[in-house]
């Protein structure tokens, strides 16, 4: 199990960026931490979950004052 923004996933062993991909995410607007460590976007392909990670995927919002 991976947990992912709170809720554990049955993803270990899927690829970063493909589970960004079939999740809707946009790599240009997200950060991804994994296990409290910031990856660099230009690793997503390399990275690999394993049993127990902790994922917490922030997106970018746009907004201005009110």
């Amino acid at each position: 199990m991976v947990t992912v923004n709170g809720k554990d996933l049955d993803v270990a062993g899927q690829n970063l960026a493909a589970f960004l991909e079939v999740s809707g995410y946009k790599p240009v607007r997200i950060v991804v931490e994994i296990n409290e460590e910031i990856i660099p976007r230009e690793t997503y392909a390399d990275i690999t979950f394993n049993d127990g990670d902790c994922v917490e995927v922030v997106s970018f919002m746009g907004g201005g004052a009110l």
